[in-house]
C-alpha cells in the first residue's frame, strides 16, 4: 500500500517534474513523424533484411532517412510469446535514440495485446485487490521507467494504457461501470512516470483512445475523464478508416477536440493496405495499392497539419516493418520499401 507520506512526496515530486517537463516541452516540441516499430528488432534478429531500391539497409536507417523522427514501442508486462518485454524494448529504444529519434513508450499493462475489445490483467496481478492493483501500476511504471533511464533510453512521451476507450486492467478498471477505479489506475501510472524522472525532464503524458472519427464518443469520454482532474498533455487517437469513419469524420473529430480541450493531438495509430483486404466488397476511399496507401497517409497528414491552433502534432503508422509482410506494412514481398516512405520527404528535406 502507498502510505500518506509517500503519496505526498509523490505529488510534490510530480509537481517538480512537471516544471522540468514544461520547459523541455515548450522548447523542444516538434511535429512527430513516427512509426510503431515494435516488431522491427524481432524481424531483423530473425534474418529479415529490409531494402530500399534493392539495397539492404537497417530498418531504422530507412525510416530516419525519410524524415521519421519518433519511434513508438509497446511494452508488455511478462509476454509468454511476443518479444516486447523490458529488455527487448530497451534495446530497440537505445538503437532509435542513437539515430536521433525520440521515443514514445506505450504501456499496455498486460502480458499481451490490450485494445478496446480486451484489456487482460497481467498474470502476476490476477489475484490483486483494487488498491493492490493501483500500487502495482505505480511501482511497475516507476521501476520500468527507471530501467529505461539508466539504460540511456528514457522515453520522451509515455502512453498510460493502449486504446483505453473501454478502460484498462479488466474487470477492475472496465468502463463504463468502473470510472473511479479506472482513473485511479491511470493516475497511478502517471505518478509512476513522474517518480522516475530523477534530474531528467519528465516525459510528455498521452491519453490514447481509438475513436479518431467519432466526435460524439470523444466528447463524452474526455468530458468524463476531465471531471477527475487528472493532468496530462496529449490526446492520442487511432484512425483506421474501415473501423473509424471517413476522412471528414476524422477532420471533424480532431478539429472539435482541439478547440474544446486545447490539447495537442496526435494520430498515434494509422494504417492502410497496399493490396486489397478491407474493401473487397465495398468502395474504398483510396485504392488498396501502393500508391493508394501513399495517398491515404498524405491525406491524413494534411488533416492533422490543419488542426486549429497548431494542435495537430503528429502521426504514427502502426507496424510498418515486421517479419511477416502484412498488407499494411511499408514493404513488399521482396522486402523493398514502398512509395509510402516518401510522404514526408517534402517536409523534411531542404
Amino acid at each position: 500500500m502507498i502510505s500518506n507520506g509517500r503519496q505526498i512526496k509523490t505529488h510534490l515530486f510530480g509537481l517538480l517534474c512537471f516544471l522540468f517537463f514544461l520547459c523541455h516541452f515548450l522548447q523542444a516540441q516538434e511535429y512527430a513523424i513516427g512509426a510503431d516499430l515494435s516488431f522491427l528488432k524481432q524481424a531483423e534478429d530473425q534474418g529479415i533484411t529490409f531494402k530500399e531500391n534493392g539495397e539492404a539497409k537497417p530498418g531504422l536507417q530507412i525510416f530516419t532517412g525519410h524524415g521519421y523522427n519518433w519511434i513508438r514501442l509497446r511494452l508488455f508486462h511478462t509476454p509468454p510469446r511476443l518479444p516486447n518485454d523490458l529488455q527487448y524494448t530497451i534495446s530497440l529504444a537505445k538503437d532509435a535514440k542513437s539515430r536521433g529519434m525520440k521515443f514514445l513508450l506505450d504501456y499496455h499493462y498486460s502480458d499481451t495485446w490490450a485494445d478496446p475489445g480486451k484489456q487482460f490483467l497481467p498474470a502476476a496481478w490476477e489475484e490483486l485487490s483494487h488498491q493492490e492493483l493501483v500500487d502495482s501500476v505505480y511501482e511497475y511504471t516507476r521501476s520500468t521507467m527507471i530501467a529505461f533511464r539508466k539504460a540511456g533510453a528514457f522515453p520522451d512521451m509515455v502512453q498510460i494504457g493502449n486504446e483505453i476507450s473501454n478502460g484498462m486492467l479488466w474487470p477492475d478498471g472496465k468502463l463504463p461501470e468502473n470510472w473511479d477505479n479506472f482513473t485511479e489506475l491511470v493516475q497511478a501510472g502517471i505518478h509512476g512516470v513522474y517518480a522516475s524522472c530523477g534530474n531528467n525532464p519528465c516525459p510528455v503524458i498521452m491519453i490514447h483512445i481509438d475513436k479518431g472519427g467519432n466526435r460524439e464518443f470523444t466528447e463524452r469520454w474526455f468530458d468524463k475523464f476531465h471531471s477527475y482532474g487528472i493532468r496530462y498533455d496529449v490526446i492520442g487517437q487511432s484512425y483506421y478508416p474501415w473501423w473509424h469513419g471517413s476522412l471528414l469524420d476524422l477532420r471533424e473529430c480532431l478539429n472539435w477536440t482541439a478547440r474544446a480541450y486545447q490539447k495537442d493531438i496526435i494520430v498515434v495509430e494509422a494504417a492502410y493496405n497496399w493490396t486489397p483486404r478491407e474493401y473487397k466488397d465495398t468502395l474504398a476511399p483510396f485504392p488498396e495499392t501502393p500508391e493508394g496507401q501513399r495517398e491515404f497517409l498524405e491525406e491524413v497528414n494534411r488533416i492533422v497539419l490543419n488542426v486549429p491552433d497548431g494542435k495537430g502534432c503528429g502521426i504514427f503508422w502502426w507496424e510498418p516493418a515486421t517479419a511477416r509482410m502484412g498488407t499494411r506494412s511499408f514493404f513488399d514481398e521482396e522486402k523493398n520499401v514502398l512509395p509510402v516512405i516518401h510522404v514526408f520527404d517534402r517536409y523534411t528535406r531542404q
